[in-house]
């Protein structure tokens, strides 16, 4: 490489996106970058020209694998959606601007399907105005519901904080015993997508049954029927634990965290904000039948979780993000690098390149037939196709007893 390097995070976080990140600035720095640039809070933080050298805070081997270690993002993240490139050009006037000042020769963007709209959008301009940068999307997100890829760095950390997860909250839910039984309903993230939550059949093995329940956002919720299931369970067991999606909806489209509370917030790609599902499936159980209810919100835990790091979660973030460098610097742009997996036993994974155009804005969603026919659970397909994602463990860096992490000054 000839020129610079600027890298950005955004969309939510997750516990492998920093290893990206170092798989960017390593693979950069050894294809003779000048520079690598990170962008402060995406793209939304470089229109206001925030940006650091990256080279000040990796300054070894161990600030590299601290890296890899930590959680959230390290250059900070933004929900911002570009204008439409004739709704506003000086919105891209201004990027490209601040492009041709720092002599960016790749801009390697790390996020979801709304970071991928960004890529598409500022790939789109370049070839208009004939600029030589070049646009690389690298997959991020613990929903996994990004086309075109087998699965996205994030999610198999995700699936194995969620498995370990309900299987302790299985383990805890028989230890006391109540007149009417208990029922413990355990809230997920997925607005469409059930992949978060399917991945809590992974609790079940030789010594756990799993949840008894588990509900994805891709059916109808049927809530009368999920409460007679709930009475039939209860008839033959003390203790019932559900998994259900944040974003579960009834037959006429509302989702059911509204049954209980309005929502207010609306990002600025337009998703409410989902929150209370299980708050109110639990409350509602609990008029129902009279029993003992919790509900318990896993929330921003099931993303930040890097004590419990998927190995091999960690290893393709950092793959992925060097492939993105390494495809800038052979020409590509306006493209994603995308997980393609090539056995399960043994395991083994490699990395494509995907036009962006063909993923951008669009979801993968749970396949219908790996849900049982009633809809209540996930099938044998399912688990199989994630169990290989969650394997390893990746040791924090302890001190004083605490995950030492890579921190930055704000």
């Amino acid at each position: 490489m000839k020129g610079n390097v600027i890298v950005g995070q955004s969309g939510g976080p997750t516990a492998a996106i920093n290893s990206s990140l170092a798989g960017v600035y390593r693979t950069a720095k050894d294809r003779g970058a000048g520079k690598v640039y990170g962008m402060l809070h995406g793209i939304q933080g470089l229109l206001q020209e925030r940006y650091i050298d990256l080279s000040e805070y990796i300054t070894n081997e161990l600030d590299a694998e601290l890296l890899k270690r930590t959680p959230a993002a390290f250059l900070g993240s933004c929900r911002f959606k570009l204008p439409e490139i004739h709704q506003d050009k000086a919105v891209y006037e201004k990027i490209f601007g601040i492009l041709d000042k720092l002599n960016i020769e790749a801009f390697i963007y790390i996020g979801g399907n709304d970071s991928m709209d960004t890529i598409k959008k500022l790939s789109d301009y370049a070839i208009v105005t004939g600029h030589p940068t070049r646009f690389i999307g690298c997959p991020k997100t613990i929903d996994n519901d990004l086309a075109l890829t087998d699965h996205t760095p994030g999610y198999g950390s995700a699936a194995k904080y969620i498995g370990t997860s309900v299987k302790e909250i299985i383990r805890d839910s028989f230890c006391l015993e109540y007149e009417k039984g208990l029922v413990s309903i355990v809230e997920i993230m997925g607005r469409n997508a059930g992949w978060l939550t399917g991945a809590s059949a992974l609790a079940k093995g030789e010594d756990c049954a799993g949840p008894d329940l588990i509900y994805l956002p891709e059916l109808p919720f049927d809530i009368e029927s999920f409460s007679a299931k709930v009475k039939e369970l209860l008839a033959r067991k003390s203790s019932v634990v559900v998994a259900v999606s944040e974003g579960i909806r009834l037959e006429d489209g509302r989702y059911v965290c509204e049954l209980g509370q309005s929502i207010d917030f609306v990002d600025a790609f337009g998703h409410k904000q989902l929150s209370g599902t299980a708050n109110y499936l639990a409350s509602f159980i609990a008029g129902e039948i009279g029993c003992k209810t919790r509900s318990i919100e896993l929330s921003s835990l099931q993303r930040a979780a890097s004590h419990c790091a998927s190995r091999v979660d960690i290893l393709e973030a950092y793959q992925v993000g060097g492939a993105a460098v390494k495809a800038a610097d052979e020409g590509d742009s306006g493209k994603m690098v995308v997980l393609k997996r090539l056995s399960d036993d043994p395991y083994q994974s490699g990395t494509e390149v995907k036009d962006v155009h063909k993923i951008a804005n669009d979801e993968k969603l749970v396949p219908r037939e790996w849900v049982t026919e009633d809809g209540s659970y996930v099938t044998d397909e399912f688990i199989n196709y994630v169990r290989p994602l969650i394997q390893g463990d990746v040791s924090p860096v302890m001190v004083d007893g605490i995950p030492r992490h890579l921190y930055r000054h704000l």
